[in-house]
This record gives C-alpha cells, sequence and structure tokens, in this order.
C-alpha cells in the first residue's frame, strides 16, 4: 500500500515535468517563429516597404481564413447531419457495432478534430493564392478583346484563373463532405448492404443527393471555363483554340455543360422520389457524352476535315496566334527591313559609319576581369564579378561606351584573419567604382580607365564611392557607433603602397537598428550567432546589414516582378546606384505562344536551368528600380505606367512605384534596355518575323540565335546579344543599342543550323538624358532581312575562317606553343559600310598565376575577307584597301613591344590562299603559286616578328617534310630551327 502510495506521486511529477518540458519547447518554437516575423517586420519598416509585407501577410492571413472556414464547416456540418438524423434502432452487424464502440468515445473529438484537420490543410493551400486573389479584386482591363469570344484580355488574365481556381477548391470541399457523410452514415446504419440490396434512410439518401447535385453544378461551371481555357492550350503548331477546337471541342464543352445541369437536377428528383434510376441513367450519359464531345468528335473533325486541308482551315486561327504573340511579347511595332548588304570591302566604304567605328567596343567585359583584378583589386579582401557591365558616360562632352564593375569586398579571402569580429564589423563595404573606355587599349594592350584608384580618381565626377550593397556583399554586417567613437570599419587601404589602412563609420540608413537587447537576440537567433547579442562591437546606435543582395531587395519590396538577371551599377547624381529591370508577366494571355523565361534567356552568361518552371506567354518592363550601393534604399520607378498588370498591382500596393516623371535626367541617361527581355523578343521574333499565316504554316523561314562561335565545341551556348552605341540603316544618328542575329532554323539544333546571316535585330536601348521622359525612339525594334538568294557568313563560319586560316592561326599557334595562351574575345556585328562587319578582339595572357589577358590584335572580316592588325583602326584600314574612310577608337594606340603597328594579315575566305608575293589571293585558283615553296608571309610593320614567324613556318614545313621521308637527322635540325624561330616570335611580341 505504500509503495502504491509513493509511486503516485512520482507518476505525478514525471507528468507535470513533461508538461513543463512540452510547454517550453512549445515556447522556443514560437519564439523562433516569432524572432523570424519580427525581423522581417524590421527589415521592411526601415526600408520603408513595411505596408508591402503586412498587405501580404494580411492577404494570406485572410485566404487561410477563408480556406479554412469553407473546408471545415461543410465538413463538420456534414458529418453533423449524418450523425444527428441516423435510424436509432438500425440494426448493425457485428463488426460496425465494435467500430462504434471504439469510435463512440471519439466521436465528438473527431466531429470537430477532422474538419480542423482538414481546413487547415485547405487554409494553407488557399493562402498561397493571396496573389490571385488579390489581382482579381483590383483587376485592369486591358482595352482590347480576344478574337474567338469577345472579351477583355483581363478575363483570361484574372476571371478565369481566380474562377477556376475557386470551382476546383469548392468541387474538393463537397467531395471530401460528401465521403465524411457517406461514412458516418455507413458507421451509424444510415447506409446497409443487405445481400445484394443496398438500404439508404431518407435522410442519407436526400443528403448524398444534394451533395451530388452540387457537385454536378460546380463541374458544368468548370466545363462552361474549360471552354475560355482553349485559348491558352498549345496544340503543337499554335497556342490557341484552332479550327477543330471552335468546330467542336468549344461546343462540345457547352453542351457538356448543359447535360451536367440536367443530370444534377435528376439527382434532385432522385432525392424526392427516392429512386436512383433517372440519375444513374443521366450520370452515364454524362460520361459516354463527354468521350464522344470532348475527345471523338474533336478528333474526327481533326482526322478527317482539318488534316486533309491544314493550311486552309488553320490560316485564321494562324493569324490570330501571330497577332496576339507580337502583341503579348511587344514585337508588333517590330520595323523590318531588307538589306541588301554587300560583301565587297571598298575604300571608304566606312565613310558614313565614321561615328560607329569610332565607338566599337574592343574590350570584352567577359574577359577583362582578370585585368581588372591584377590592376585594380589592390588587396585580397577585394573582388570582381566574372562578367563586368556595360554602361555609357558623358566623357569632355561625348558619350562613351564603358566596362564598369565595383570593388565589392570578399571576406572569404580573409584567411586565417577570418574572425566573426572582422568579418562583420571591419571588413563591411566594398569600395569604388572601376571603369574603362570600351574602345580603347593601352600600348601593352590593358585597359585604359575612366575611373580607377583607391581613392577613386578619373572622370565621373564627385560620389560616394562605399560599396555597402552589392551582389557579392556578405550575409550581414554590422555598422554604425555613436558620434566622436573610435572608426573600425575599414574603408581602403592608404598611404605608399597601401601599407596603412584608413578607417571610417557607416553614416545611413542602410539596416534596422540593434538598440535594444531584445533586437539583438533576435537577429542572434536570426542569424545563429551569440556574437551578436554578446560583441562589445555592438551598440545603441549599431545597424544590422541583411538581405544586400540588389536584386533580392527589389524582389522583396515588389514581389510581382521578375527580376532581370544582370543588375548593373551606374554613378548617378553623386552615389552609386544599381539599376534594376523587373518585368510583369503573365501565362494567360490568349493565343500567344508559352515559352519559359530561363530557357530563354539562357546563353553564354546566362546558365540554362535544369528544370524550367517559369512559362510565361506575355512580358513588360512595367519597372526600373534603383539600389542605392551605400545605404540601400529602393526606389522604383513606373516605366511603363500603360501596363495593366502593374496597373493592378499599384492599387494592391499604393504609393510603392513612383512615377517616371520623379526620375532624374541623369538616371534617365543609364538606364538601357534590359537584355532579358531582348533575349525573350528575339527568341519569339526567330518564328514570329513571319507574319502571313501560310508563310508561318510551312515554316519556310525560321531562324534561330546563333551559337557563340567562342564557347565550347561540346556544350555550345548560344550567342548573347550585346550592348554597342551603332547606327543602323534606317537611323538618322546612332545610339547606344542592343543587337543580336539570327541564322536559319532546323528541326534539330542550332550545332546543324546552316550558319549564314538572315537577319539583325537591334533595340534602341538609350532612354534619354531629359528629367522623366523616355526618349522617343527608345525601346525601338529594327530588324535587317538579309536576301535568301545571297550568303552572309554568320558568326560561326566568319570564327571558322579566323581560326583555319593560315597566316592568322600560324601566328596564334605560334603564342600557343610558347608560355601564353591567345584567347579570343567577343565576337561584334555591326551593319556598316553597306555590309556586315565582324570585329574580335585577341587577347595574349601569359600562363602564370598573377598573369592576366592583355589586348594585343583585332581581327575584322568583311564578306570574305578579313584582316588582323594590333589596332581595330589599323584592321579596318587594311581590310578596306588601305583606307577605311573613318577612324576607330583607338587609331591614336602606340604599341610599346616589338609588335610595332601591324602583325596583321588580309586574307578572303572564299577559299583561296594567299599569294606569296602580295598576301593576298586569287579566288580564281584557290591554290598557292605553284613557283615558290614559301609560305604566305605576314604583313608587318615589324621585320623580327615578320623574320621569326617565317622560319618558324618554313621549320615547320621542312619537319613535316623530313618526317614522311624518315630523314631524322634533318628532322632534328628542323625541330630546333622551329624552337629557335618560336622563342624570338615571343620575344618579338612581349
Amino acid at each position: 500500500m505504500t509503495s502504491q502510495t509513493a509511486e503516485k506521486p512520482a507518476r505525478r511529477s514525471r507528468v507535470t515535468l513533461a508538461i513543463a518540458i512540452a510547454i517550453v519547447v512549445v515556447l522556443a518554437i514560437l519564439f523562433f517563429v516569432f524572432s523570424t516575423l519580427y525581423t522581417e517586420i524590421l527589415w521592411y519598416d526601415q526600408l520603408g516597404f513595411l505596408s508591402v509585407l503586412t498587405t501580404q501577410w494580411l492577404a494570406g492571413g485572410v485566404m487561410f481564413l477563408v480556406g479554412f472556414v469553407a473546408m471545415a464547416v461543410p465538413v463538420w456540418a456534414s458529418i453533423e447531419i449524418a450523425f444527428r438524423w441516423r435510424p436509432v434502432y438500425a440494426k448493425l452487424n457485428s463488426q460496425l457495432d465494435r467500430y462504434q464502440q471504439v469510435i463512440e468515445p471519439l466521436r465528438r473529438l473527431a466531429t470537430f478534430g477532422v474538419p480542423a484537420v482538414l481546413g487547415l490543410f485547405a487554409g494553407v493551400a488557399t493562402a498561397s493564392r493571396w496573389q490571385l486573389t488579390l489581382q482579381y479584386l483590383n483587376r485592369t482591363a486591358f482595352g482590347q478583346t480576344d478574337p474567338q469570344f469577345g472579351l477583355d484580355i483581363s478575363f483570361y488574365i484574372y476571371d478565369l484563373p481566380f474562377w477556376r481556381g475557386a470551382v476546383g477548391f469548392a468541387s474538393a470541399v463537397v467531395i471530401v463532405a460528401g465521403l465524411a457523410a457517406i461514412a458516418t452514415s455507413y458507421l451509424y446504419g444510415a447506409i446497409r448492404f443487405s445481400q445484394r440490396e443496398v438500404r439508404i434512410s431518407k435522410i442519407a439518401r436526400i443528403q448524398m443527393a444534394v451533395t451530388a447535385t452540387i457537385y454536378l453544378l460546380l463541374q458544368a461551371v468548370s466545363i462552361w471555363l474549360d471552354q475560355f481555357a482553349t485559348l491558352a492550350n498549345s496544340s503543337g503548331l499554335i497556342t490557341g483554340a484552332s479550327y477543330a477546337d471552335v468546330n467542336a471541342t468549344i461546343p462540345g464543352l457547352q453542351i457538356l455543360a448543359g447535360i451536367a445541369v440536367l443530370v444534377a437536377v435528376l439527382f434532385i428528383v432522385a432525392a424526392v422520389i427516392g429512386r436512383w434510376r433517372l440519375p444513374i441513367i443521366g450520370t452515364a450519359l454524362l460520361i459516354v457524352s463527354a468521350l464522344i464531345l470532348g475527345s471523338l468528335a474533336p478528333w474526327v473533325v481533326q482526322r478527317f476535315q482539318v488534316d486533309p486541308s491544314e493550311r486552309t482551315l488553320e490560316q485564321e486561327f494562324i493569324q490570330r496566334n501571330i497577332d496576339m504573340t507580337r502583341d503579348a511579347y511587344g514585337v508588333a511595332d517590330v520595323e523590318e527591313t531588307p538589306y541588301e548588304a554587300t560583301t565587297t570591302a571598298e575604300p571608304g566604304a566606312l565613310r558614313n559609319d565614321a561615328a560607329t567605328t569610332a565607338n566599337i567596343r574592343i574590350l570584352d567585359p567577359a574577359l577583362v576581369t582578370k585585368s581588372f583584378q591584377q590592376l585594380q583589386q589592390f588587396r585580397q579582401y577585394y573582388q570582381f564579378p566574372d562578367h563586368l557591365d556595360v554602361d555609357r558616360y558623358d566623357i569632355d562632352g561625348q558619350v562613351q561606351d564603358a566596362v564598369v564593375t565595383v570593388r565589392d569586398i570578399d571576406i572569404d579571402a580573409l584567411g586565417s584573419s577570418a574572425t566573426w569580429y572582422n568579418q562583420t564589423v571591419v571588413y563591411t563595404h566594398g569600395y569604388g567604382v572601376v571603369a574603362a573606355f570600351g574602345n580603347q587599349r593601352s600600348g601593352d594592350g590593358q585597359p585604359v580607365f575612366i575611373e580607377s584608384g583607391i581613392p577613386s580618381v578619373g572622370q565621373l565626377g564627385d560620389f560616394e564611392p562605399r560599396i555597402y550593397f552589392g551582389e557579392n556583399s556578405p550575409a550581414y554586417s554590422i555598422v554604425g557607433g555613436p558620434e566622436g567613437s573610435d572608426q573600425i570599419e575599414l574603408d581602403y587601404p592608404s598611404g605608399e603602397d597601401g601599407a596603412s589602412q584608413t578607417y571610417t563609420t557607416f553614416e545611413g540608413n542602410g539596416g534596422p537598428k540593434l538598440d535594444n537587447i531584445f533586437k539583438r537576440l533576435v537577429y542572434a537567433l536570426k542569424f545563429q550567432s551569440e556574437q551578436i547579442f554578446l560583441s562589445d562591437a555592438v551598440n545603441d546606435d549599431s545597424q544590422i546589414l541583411y538581405d544586400r543582395d540588389p536584386a533580392e531587395r527589389v524582389s522583396k519590396v515588389a514581389p510581382y516582378l521578375t527580376i532581370d538577371s544582370d543588375p548593373y551599377p551606374s554613378v548617378v547624381d553623386g552615389k552609386v546606384v544599381w539599376v534594376v529591370d523587373g518585368y510583369t508577366t503573365s501565362a494567360n494571355y490568349p493565343y500567344s505562344r508559352v515559352q519559359s523565361l530561363s530557357s530563354s534567356i539562357a546563353d553564354t552568361y546566362t546558365p540554362t536551368p535544369a528544370y524550367p518552371v517559369d512559362d510565361i506567354n506575355y512580358i513588360r518592363n512595367s519597372v526600373k528600380a534603383t539600389v542605392d550601393a551605400y545605404d540601400g534604399s529602393v526606389t522604383l520607378y513606373a516605366w511603363d505606367e500603360n501596363d495593366p498588370l502593374l496597373q493592378t498591382w499599384q492599387k494592391i500596393y499604393p504609393s510603392t512605384v513612383k512615377p517616371i516623371s520623379d526620375m532624374s535626367g541623369e538616371l534617365m541617361s543609364h538606364v538601357r534596355y534590359p537584355a532579358d527581355l531582348f533575349k525573350v523578343q528575339r527568341s519569339i521574333l526567330g518564328q514570329y518575323h513571319v507574319t502571313d499565316a501560310g508563310s508561318f504554316y510551312s515554316q519556310e523561314d525560321a531562324w534561330t540565335t546563333p551559337n557563340d562561335p567562342t564557347s565550347s565545341s561540346t556544350s555550345p551556348t548560344l550567342q548573347p546579344p550585346y550592348y554597342l552605341t551603332l547606327q543602323m540603316p534606317t537611323q538618322d544618328d546612332p545610339s547606344y543599342s542592343l543587337y543580336s542575329t539570327f541564322i536559319p532554323a532546323t528541326q534539330q539544333s542550332a550545332e546543324s543550323s546552316r550558319n549564314v546571316l538572315t537577319g539583325y535585330l537591334a533595340v534602341d536601348a538609350n532612354a534619354g538624358s531629359t528629367d522623366g521622359e523616355k526618349s522617343g525612339d527608345y525601346g525601338k525594334l529594327r530588324l535587317l532581312t538579309l536576301p535568301k538568294d545571297d550568303t552572309i557568313p554568320g558568326p560561326g563560319q566568319v570564327q571558322n575562317s579566323f581560326s583555319s586560316d593560315p597566316a592568322v592561326s600560324s601566328a596564334l599557334n605560334l603564342l600557343r606553343q610558347g608560355e601564353s595562351q591567345v584567347i579570343s574575345g567577343n565576337l561584334l556585328t555591326l551593319p556598316v559600310g553597306g555590309g556586315l562587319l565582324y570585329v574580335q578582339p585577341v587577347y595574349v595572357q601569359s600562363r602564370g598565376e598573377t598573369s592576366f589577358p592583355l589586348l594585343q590584335k583585332v581581327l575584322v572580316s568583311f564578306g570574305n575577307k578579313i584582316a588582323f592588325e594590333n589596332t581595330l583602326d589599323g584592321a579596318l584600314d587594311s581590310l578596306f584597301g588601305g583606307d577605311s574612310g573613318a577612324n576607330a577608337g583607338d587609331e591614336n594606340v602606340i604599341p610599346t613591344d616589338d609588335t610595332g603597328g601591324g602583325g596583321t594579315s588580309e586574307i578572303p575566305t572564299d577559299g583561296g590562299t594567299t599569294d606569296p608575293g602580295t598576301g593576298t589571293t586569287d579566288p580564281g585558283t584557290g591554290t598557292t603559286d605553284p613557283g615558290t615553296s614559301t609560305p604566305a608571309p605576314i604583313l608587318t610593320g615589324d621585320a623580327a616578328l615578320t623574320q621569326a614567324l617565317a622560319d618558324a613556318q618554313q621549320a615547320l614545313a621542312d619537319r613535316d617534310a623530313a618526317l614522311k621521308a624518315a630523314d631524322w637527322t634533318a628532322y632534328g635540325e628542323a625541330d630546333a630551327r622551329l624552337k629557335e624561330a618560336v622563342d624570338r616570335a615571343i620575344a618579338a611580341s612581349q
């Protein structure tokens, strides 16, 4: 007795302890959740976008309650009705009796618990649909109707997705409630199985019939809505309703909706008269009708009516697809111009394109990163991105294309100094902008900087150089301090050779303040670092900076935007700001072709996604955003104020987007046409440049983007578009532009396409420099269509000509055999001189660890000729008969090495070889003059390099001849001469 008495307090103690532990665990979890939510509030509030967060939370919360109630209440009511109206004296079998005995003690809990659990799942599902619901409630008309039903486009963007979602959710609720009612009725005897007979009580019958009626009425609505969804279906040939859809599928869906309503009425009749025969027959009729009207009839129309005359019958619907697709992607107004490109490089041909040639960018932003690192990094804790950006600046009254980047902090490079203190409160920011002329190089091949050094010096004026917010900033930093306190943030290395350090204290408003113990505690939990709570470096004036990537910041304050993959820095109004493009998109635009956004923008600089899930068929560059690199402030500007999607979101988030009139002229001068949008549009125009339905059907003129000729042959990538200042044939003056080229498309892949040019697409990327006013030509798409009966070499052919040309390849191979490697830069294409000019910079880099590429040569091609010189200006003159008629931006470059102004060759690409006496080819014979065995010389102004290359070529030929003759003595002698000549050539080109 005593032991039992003692065990009871022990059990009570264990239970009490377990309860206490459970309470502590629950409170800890709740505190972690609260801290996460609270830090979000602090972040948004500091940035001035708290209404964005509260709108999301409020909308999500309301949608959760709607989903919870919409599921839980019908399920509870269904269970309650089935239980309360159960047969009191129903005779059950022994098995059901045992089930009742088990369930009865838990019945009340189950009556409320099951609906509650189902309601939680439903609430979570509906909460995720808050954006769709808010768009529907704040929808804005497009002012344009679809060609089939005559409804405003907004119906397909907002109304149709909302109502289809609502009907689908309601159908799920009815099914779950019906199953709960059937289970309850069976358990309590309202539904009984007796041999072959099924007995159903009157109340259960009525409940089941009413449930079935509601479900069928919902299906009728769903089927009715399905007819509108055909306008976004893809049949392979086109997107949208085809002939078979319009003449079979849509009428069939309308009839099926009527049949579903009729069968619903039959279930009501069954509830009244107690007979199920009519609704069962009606249900069977509905199923058979669905098979006939939904599948068989459209197949018959397609197979026996459309297929024999497809081009004729589908013409109207193909035209709808063409028109609506071009409108949805913003390419309806593309200016298409036939371009009879000449292939003859006449002297003075570039005289009318002097402004374009003076701005040809010979600096490759993807290759000069190492040059920037070696020349401008200064310390291991700074870094530059792998791919630099292209911008333009007014230098001495002339707008210059520039390759730009910021010098960001790299705390991963601190090595043994990577303590929490250093990483968080000392190394907090990068420093300065580095910019170089896009069209210039120094004598030894280095970039010519517009802005450089620490502290920053150059021609970009005075600006705040500190980069606290960048694409590679640390996860978080703690900055700021009381006025007059010691400065602990490393600003930049100073003194002679950077021997000393300069320190600073952040003075902006860049992040939430850590002005009390509670905030420090929640951020210590957020970043899982007790140092935030304990460190004496954290004080009441400290701020914590996080979520610092410009694209991420814009995405958080404008969650409805799709963010461009390439934010870029610019010096604007005395500050470094990141310019970020934002898109409004939809996948519900009627008759518009659907494509994956991430797949469309994939190229050499943008990786191809493994599983693209971002289908779109409508896109607008609706917002331009800026992120201050010093304090992280985000400003959104309504760039496309006429976009209905943006107008809808402005109703949802009022006062978060500023009008375009608030943009300064200096900011306008750095805004550009975004590359991602251009890549999507070029993908569409590859097929949809054809506006005639008949030609579109036959696919006789489909184009594709060529592969990047400098990418790997084993895994080629598409050539990216390039920013250049150029003058299209239809323009009066040059303009900052973005361009791309087209080659014929095949059913296989771009690799198997004929690499000849079929089109040249450019867009005016210059927004002007007037406060709040776009340039009239900004966004103007211009498409040059090349003649089909002439062969204009594409990028792949030109690159192959560069590589296979005897003189050029010999010179490059000699460099590769030494301690240097030759790197081909971006291959640019320009419509100048009445034809198409190709320009490719050639970089030479030694194989040492601290080496960087130097721009040493420039390859150019026009028609069937190429030239290879030290400067672009020299190459153009060489290409166009000694005088191109225009000067390039590097015409004043005086090489500091022994390469002089030469090192070029002018070789046609029509299959001929070089005459050893003149350096030109006889295209008629395509062979070398048999009277001499001397290889084709390279025309050069430097005798040492010329002689070394000639000797090397001769030695290489002698060595090959000796190898064939098995004369090993001669082979060894020729090999020695080859090595000696290579050494001399390398020495002459250093």
